[in-house]
């Protein structure tokens, strides 16, 4: 599969190949979804009797019974009445406004003609002035007797009339008084002026009609905060809903008009097709992919490991959703919640072997986000947000846990806290729910979230030889099983070349030690470092740490042809471990570690021969280091050799020799092609120091035993 997605990356290209497998991530989503979200639809007419009992698919409101309650409330909200303190100066001014009119009539010049004013003409002018009283809402109508009666009497006397009217009037509409309360106080204002001896007789029907009239409303509704109250209350109500699992109607009753309503506004008719759900089920898929995206774009890699990547999270994922979808295919056949045996941790800890924490901290959430929609039952809502969580939780726990150091050992021990917070998970889930359990469904939950840990760790185990297989990764476990002595090619090397296994070895100390300080793969790097040289079991006396008591070969043999022979360990080397179904990481340390650099010693040999020579016949054919670690391999390799040559090593005389060799292989440009930074390069040469002067620190000098003969 991966050599599949190598060609098809080569064709296409990054970006294409990228955006394709994020649509199928996302494609296999919304198939897997759209499923738990369709809701069941029925044939059902008016009037005919219910096959069965039918439940709210889904929570909506009923707007018909909604409406009514509010209504209902508003109906009972009493008026808010506000008192007007000025309506009794207003009044008391109209009562006096109105014996004012009265004077002026009286007081009219004489005419023309020097007669004095009729009575008539006062009326006359009078009722001009009062015309607008008597059309307002107070009710005043004085007839012309009425007026005519006024008129006639002393002001002295009129005077005394308004003042007790004032009075009247003030003295009444101090108290608030309502609409419904108005008849009520002019009768009691009535009385007083009926029992006033003050007021003659023949103004006494007048004097009535001008206090009650003046007696008006004081306390009015306030329509601003009566409808403000209207609004809460209405507002108040919550709406009638019908709710998610509701039984509509029950086997064998009647579907009348308001069970068929009800149907409808839950789109549970077959006439029905609602949309919403799948474009909302597509919103939820591009979120997902989006931030899947992101995560892949930003991991500090490779263009073609970041493809591998999405084909890592695509199995995985659809891997889950499959068991998924098992999982709520059966459980309509029990009585408790199966979906907490689903393995939580499963899809993280692939993805922490296999890829690297941050992608398989998204990958644990995306688990969970697709299991609390897949793994709903009955009547549940969109997403299950406790099986959500129970996933979360412990494959969190699984990904932290892990942290690639995935010995078997370690990933059972990892499947074992993966139950125990699952278990805890259960006691959460049991004790806040609202339901009552018995003691074998309590015994089922705890058992199923402990079998939920253990099947993680379990089908990891199992399935990571896949991965490995099908996409060509290379996981921490698969290099601690090849770092194993007893691996074959390992025995090999031990057996055919022991000198070259014991420079292996320490080359992979140097290596592994500097990787680990600048943040690069060390056990990578060390496994490497144990089958770099591999080739050199073809001909292992030709080199010379195999040399052991015996004269040099390259001696009696032409520079060309030693050259030859060295120059092709690392070819050779790499054809058998892909022959032998290697790692290709593995695989390219054999066929990079020298890169393209020159064998000087049998260049210059042979240069003396023939100056004319071909420089290229005497370089290695690469290519150069294409990684961190193979570059710091190059390095390693180089300065083990030529240490292990030195007489007596000092710390300067190994930091001097580490800066020469770096320093030559920069200037040969053998650094080019990988992304190793100067600052690295630095860190490295101290490390490869520290670690060499351990290995070739000063012994102190012991002095020997006398001998019986000296003594």
């Amino acid at each position: 599969m991966r050599k599949k997605a190598e060609q098809l990356y080569e064709k296409a290209g990054y970006k294409l190949v990228a955006a394709i497998l994020i649509v199928a991530i996302g494609a296999i989503m919304y198939a897997f979804l759209y499923s738990s979200l369709q809701t069941d639809k029925y044939s059902i007419e008016l009037f005919q009797l219910s096959e069965e009992p039918i439940r709210s698919a889904k929570t909506v409101v009923d707007p018909f019974k909604t409406e009514l309650e509010r209504e209902r409330a508003a109906s009972e909200v009493q008026p808010s009445y506000q008192f007007n303190e000025e309506i009794a100066a207003n009044q008391a001014a109209v009562v006096d406004s109105l014996f004012g009119y009265i004077l002026e009539a009286k007081s009219l010049p004489d005419n023309k003609d020097g007669k004095p004013v009729e009575t008539d003409q006062m009326i006359e002018s009078l009722q001009e002035n009062i015309r607008l009283m008597e059309t307002s809402d107070n009710g005043l109508k004085l007839t012309d007797e009425m007026l005519r009666a006024l008129l006639v009497l002393p002001p002295g006397k009129l005077q005394e009339v308004q003042q007790f009217l004032t009075g009247i009037v003030l003295d009444t509409l101090e108290h608030p008084i309502r609409e419904d309360e108005v008849a009520a106080f002019r009768n009691a204002a009535e009385q007083e002026i009926r029992k006033e001896t003050k007021i003659p007789a023949s103004i006494l029907q007048a004097a009535v009609m001008i206090g009650r009239a003046s007696i008006i409303p004081n306390e009015v509704v306030n329509e601003e905060l009566t409808n403000a109250q209207l609004e809460q209350a209405r507002a108040s109500v919550e709406p009638t809903r019908i709710l998610q699992g509701q039984v509509l109607v029950q086997e064998g009753q009647v579907v009348d008009r308001e069970v068929y309503r009800q149907l409808e506004l839950a789109g549970m008719t077959e006439d029905q097709q609602d949309y919403k759900p799948l474009f909302g089920l597509l919103l939820f898929v591009v979120i997902a992919v989006a931030v899947l995206a992101v995560m892949i774009r930003q991991t500090d890699t490779t263009e073609q490991k970041k493809i591998t990547a999405l084909l890592v999270v695509f199995s995985v994922l659809a891997f889950s959703m499959a068991i998924m979808e098992i999982i709520h295919v059966v459980s309509g056949n029990f009585d408790v919640v199966i979906a907490f045996l689903f393995p939580t941790a499963l899809a993280g800890m692939i993805a922490r072997m296999l890829l690297n924490e941050r992608i398989a901290v998204c990958v644990t959430f995306l688990t969970g986000a697709l299991g609390g929609m897949l793994l709903q039952e009955g009547s549940a809502a969109v997403i299950r947000m406790d099986l959500a969580l129970y996933i979360i939780f412990g494959g969190l726990i699984g990904v932290y846990l892990i942290k690639q150091d995935d010995r078997r050992t370690r990933l059972l021990q990892t499947s074992v806290a993966v139950a125990m917070v699952n278990a805890l998970f259960v006691g959460f889930y049991l004790l806040v729910g609202q339901s009552q359990y018995d003691w074998t469904e309590i015994s089922f939950y705890f058992s199923a979230a402990v079998i939920s840990g253990l099947l993680s760790g379990a089908l990891a185990i199992g399935l990571l030889p896949f991965f490995e297989s099908a996409f060509g990764l290379l996981s921490t476990m698969k290099l601690i099983e090849l770092s194993n002595p007893n691996h074959p090619l390992l025995k090999k090397i031990l057996t055919e070349t022991p000198g070259t296994y014991h420079h292996s070895v320490m080359v992979a100390n140097l290596a592994d030690a500097s990787c680990e300080a600048i943040g690069a793969n060390g056990l990578l790097a060390r496994v490497g470092c144990y089958y770099h040289d591999i080739g050199k079991t073809k001909q292992p006396h030709f080199f010379i740490e195999n040399q052991m008591h015996m004269r040099n070969p390259h001696d009696s043999l032409p520079p060309e042809t030693s050259s030859r022979i060295i120059l092709e360990h690392g070819t050779y080397g790499a054809e058998l471990l892909k022959k032998h179904k290697m790692p290709k990481e593995i695989v390219d340390v054999a066929a990079q570690h020298h890169g393209t650099s020159l064998l000087k010693f049998f260049y210059h040999k042979a240069k003396e021969q023939n100056p004319e020579v071909d420089e290229a016949m005497y370089r290695y054919s690469g290519p150069k280091p294409q990684t961190k670690e193979i570059a710091i391999i190059s390095v390693a390799d180089s300065v083990e050799a030529a240490v292990r040559s030195m007489k007596e090593p000092t710390s300067e005389k190994i930091k001097n020799l580490v800066d020469a060799i770096v320093e030559d292989k920069l200037k040969d440009g053998q650094f080019e092609e990988c992304d190793l930074t100067m600052k690295e390069l630095k860190t490295v040469k101290h490390i490869m120091c520290e670690t060499l002067n351990g290995i070739f620190h000063s012994r102190i000098e012991y002095p020997k035993e006398p001998t019986r003969l000296e003594e």
